[in-house]
């Protein structure tokens, strides 16, 4: 009888010969597996912790979270303490690295959950492996004569544990080198790996004679890697000993789910086998049936798979960085639907697929789920409005290619149907590819530089952390800050940690800049939007101004800033008082926010989510989810529902309770944001209620008023809405009121006489502009004289190209208008000089443009001559120039390229 906590145990009655093998009879689904490794770790002390984020924390080398050790890398760097030395995670992960393959095979996916157990300096080979050989054998009741090990070449160790205390037979655990069982990621931690394979049968091998642990056939697969984390490299390839070693495994869910049922592929699983069902059932196809059809099946079914995790994080369709990957993954998913012959928008019909077979695992998906399907819609929208017609253009630039007979389409080409048209390059490729052509990839770059440029900056090279190297970096882990100021503005505590802008140390002096950390702080650290606190830290003579508070790793509060004067050192108590007109002011605009995302909602509807906000105390900003400009209808009356909230006078009441009956009362949570059990519930009376740990005012009358200074869009699917509160509200109107009284004394008029003066000057302008182009066209005529005696013809086309002193562009084509009409049929060019600046105006009629003649061509030639370009349409074009001195030369090029043309 082996244990199996809330799954029965394993009986005899499970179990049926197979061949001489044991088979367990039962095959547990994807969430069966999920939670059984959850709770098996759990029984052994582990911390079972939520999936993080799929967007990396403080780490700028990741661009998604990829791993289940990803989110846990200040944990084993010691750059914070762990909430437990063992912790057991369900990670959602998504690589993108072979997307290209995604469909092809039905080993390539993008999406996957990594299933880990880590001990930060706890247990280390002895209990990992066993605990590994455990949960496969008992708990899932994996065959142990299909299971095979892999260690480190040189790790005697892991290989003794299997053999001697395990007892796999020596011939049966696999020695490999540093390429495939030695995990390393530059300078840092790292360590031997030993990994277990399952031996899915000869049904899945490649035939060959030598096929054993290791093939690249799909008989022998991976199911489970322990990386033993007991080295430091340096860099250099020096390998040294770590102090506390560590334990990260992984095992992708996926793929165990495919061993424990005993299916061909990870599509084939009971929850994506429910998804790929899904999509042909929408597409009206058949799996495995016709290979092609199979390729748009799997793609499609693992894209929107990683499309609704991501949108559920808080990721957007937008041109770069995540944001790009996102896009990627829904318009190669829309497309292929269109190569199965699916009519219309189907994306958010298969993502609630993927929300009915997850949320188990995942609650947020049920919580997120309209708001995903409704980003999901919105792009699907989008690409099909361009879809077809980008299609066609490149159909063309194809037809181009047979006739130039070249297999590779141009970068500026690929460039115009991502910039147009929103095809990313690699889905011009996808379709190109099926084809036999290729694309000038280097071109497209190119033509990217800007977007590159922002992408490289924004993906720096940075340590094992993912983050720049800072003095903090070398402050003691373990030491934390409590933050003691909801309640208090000044407080007593003792300096716990010093440093000066490069180093850590033991006191500050008059004019030296650094940060202070203490045990209790009443100043607020900028988070969830809310700029930090300022105020002074003094003792006795000594002041220490703070410029901004910062949070830092491990629960620390910094407070940064300079000394004005005296000296203050490690372990001195001192009082830190923070200013309170900024707390207040800061409060105020922070109240306010949660009464505009309230007003949002009722305004526009329930889909407004929170994107982002910045609360400082001059102003806030507030962005939200939201797919179309805000009317000013809708704009005053989002302000008149704060405005009316505010003078109720609202009680604010904050109260700390468990996440989940935070929920429970409606309270409105950041999305995507990772809470903690007990979090922190603001009320302003019975109109607003959000999850919170910023500062607030204690009642609404206190912010005293609201005004919303602008709305615009800033990102796709995102609105931002600037506003002030309080003092600064009536400095607004006092600013607008004393424009108002200048613009006034300007007009000489009232103020409440501005608009009518105002428009009654715009009629006299108006009229007055009339009369001095009337009298610059009698003027250019004047200045022209008769001209008509300068008409030449041109093989049978009259061409009269003649030059008029200091004429605009304009005065230009009022004269060629009328010299076409005189002249009837052919072809008018002139020329004039105002200061050095050449204009150039040409005009053809339909008899001289039937014979040949062409104006946009005629003045392209005809500018160059004076140092200039333009061009336009067969009958009307302009162009300027630098070189006046050119301008006869020009007219006389006119002739020259006119004989060209009319033949």
């Amino acid at each position: 009888m082996k244990y199996k906590k809330s799954y029965g145990m394993i009986n005899d009655s499970e179990k049926m010969q197979v061949g001489g093998r044991i088979e367990i009879m039962k095959k547990y689904g994807v969430n069966e597996l999920r939670q059984m490794f959850l709770d098996f770790f759990e029984s052994k002390g582990h911390l079972v912790m939520k999936s993080f984020s799929l967007v990396p924390h403080n780490d700028k080398s990741l661009l998604l979270i990829n791993a289940g050790m990803a989110p846990l890398k200040p944990y084993f760097t010691g750059a914070e303490v762990p909430p437990r030395t063992r912790v057991a995670t369900c990670q959602k992960c998504i690589r993108t690295g072979d997307i290209e393959n995604v469909g092809k095979t039905a080993r390539h996916g993008t999406f996957f959950e990594m299933l880990g157990n880590f001990s930060f300096g706890d247990y280390f080979k002895h209990e990992a492996i066993a605990w590994t050989w455990e949960f496969l054998t008992e708990v899932v009741g994996l065959d142990a004569d299909r299971l095979y090990p892999s260690v480190y070449l040189e790790d005697d160790e892991a290989f003794d544990i299997w053999n001697k205390e395990i007892g796999i037979p020596a011939e049966r655990i696999f020695r490999f080198g540093k390429e495939d069982n030695f995990w390393e990621h530059g300078a840092g931690p790292c360590g031997p790996c030993s990994e277990v394979y399952y031996d899915r049968g000869e049904q899945y091998g490649c035939g060959k004679e030598d096929c054993t642990v290791g093939c690249d056939c799909d008989r022998y697969m991976e199911v489970w890697n322990n990386v033993f984390t007991q080295f430091d490299n340096d860099g250099e390839g020096n390998y040294t000993e770590l102090a506390n070693k560590n334990i990260d495994t992984g095992m992708g869910l996926e793929r165990l789910a495919v061993v424990v049922q005993d299916v061909d592929s990870i599509f084939d699983v009971d929850t994506i086998q429910s998804l790929r069902s899904r999509v042909c059932d929408i597409a009206k196809v058949e799996y495995q049936k016709d290979y092609n059809k199979d390729v748009s099946i799997r793609l499609i079914t693992d894209h929107i798979r990683s499309a609704t995790f991501m949108i559920s994080d808080g990721i957007m369709p937008t041109n770069e960085g995540r944001g790009y990957v996102l896009r990627r993954l829904i318009r190669r998913a829309a497309r292929h639907g269109r190569l199965l012959g699916i009519e219309g928008n189907f994306l958010a019909s298969l993502s609630a697929t993927v929300v009915e077979g997850s949320k188990d695992g995942y609650p947020e998906l049920e919580e997120k789920k309209d708001f995903i399907f409704t980003v999901l819609t919105k792009e699907e929208e989008q690409f099909n409005k361009t879809i077809d017609q980008g299609l066609r253009i490149l159909g063309d630039m194809e037809q181009e290619m047979k006739t130039a007979q070249t297999d590779t389409l141009s970068g500026a080409d690929a460039f115009k149907l991502y910039d147009t048209y929103g095809f990313p390059l690699d889905l011009t490729k996808e379709i190109l590819e099926e084809k036999g052509y290729k694309v000038d990839e280097e071109g497209f770059g190119q033509a990217m530089e800007e977007q590159r440029q922002k992408a490289r900056s924004a993906r720096e090279v940075t340590n094992y952390m993912g983050a720049d190297a800072t003095v903090y970096d070398q402050l003691d882990a373990a030491i934390t800050s409590e933050f003691v100021g909801y309640d208090s503005l000044t407080g007593q505590s003792k300096i716990v940690a010093l440093t000066s802008d490069s180093e850590v140390c033991d006191a500050l002096c008059d004019g030296e800049h650094g940060t202070i950390i203490v045990e209790q702080t009443p100043f607020y650290a900028t988070m969830g939007g809310q700029e930090g606190d300022t105020g002074v830290i003094t003792l006795g003579d000594s002041e220490f101004v703070v410029e901004e508070t910062i949070k830092l790793l491990g629960g620390k509060i910094g407070h940064v800033g300079q000394m004005r004067s005296g000296m203050l050192k490690m372990d001195d108590v001192v009082t830190l008082s923070v200013d309170s007109k900024n707390r207040m002011d800061t409060c105020k605009n922070h109240s306010a926010t949660h009464l505009l995302q309230k007003a949002l909602k009722e305004v526009l509807g329930s889909h407004v989510e929170q994107k982002g906000s910045l609360v400082t105390p001059g102003r806030l900003r507030f962005d939200f989810a939201h797919f179309s400009a805000m009317t000013p209808d809708e704009i005053q009356k989002v302000e008149d529902i704060v405005n009316t909230q505010i003078q109720a006078s609202l009680p604010v009441n904050t109260q700390v309770m468990n996440l989940e009956d935070a929920k429970k009362t409606g309270a409105m949570a950041l999305f995507g944001e990772k809470y903690e059990n007990d979090v922190r519930v603001v009320s302003m009376g019975e109109f607003s209620r959000e999850l919170c740990g910023g500062t607030h005012v204690p009642n609404t009358g206190v912010i005293t008023a609201f005004k919303i200074l602008s709305e615009a869009g800033v990102a796709a699917g995102v609105r931002r809405i600037e506003a002030l509160t309080g003092d600064f509200v009536f400095a607004y109107y006092r600013n607008v009121e004393h424009t108002l009284q200048e613009a006034a004394k300007l007009l000489k008029a009232g103020t409440s006489e501005v608009t009518e003066k105002i428009l009654h000057l715009q009629a006299e302008v108006k009229t007055l502009n009339s009369e001095v182009e009337s009298m610059k066209s009698k003027m250019a005529k004047d200045s022209l004289g008769n001209v008509m005696d300068q008409v030449r013809e041109i093989n049978g086309v009259k061409v009269l190209a003649t030059s008029v002193a200091d004429v605009d562009m304009n005065g230009l084509r009022e004269l060629g208008d009328q010299l076409k009409e005189k002249l009837q049929d052919g072809v008018v060019v002139l020329a004039s000089a105002m200061g050095s600046k050449v204009s150039l105006m040409a005009m053809a009629t339909d008899s001289a443009m039937k014979k040949g003649a062409h104006a946009g061509n005629l003045i392209k030639g005809i500018a160059a001559v004076v140092g200039g370009g333009g061009g336009g349409r067969p009958n009307m074009a302009q162009a300027g120039g630098k070189d006046p001195s050119k301008i006869d030369d020009a007219i006389q090029k006119v002739y020259e390229i006119l004989e060209s043309q009319v033949k």
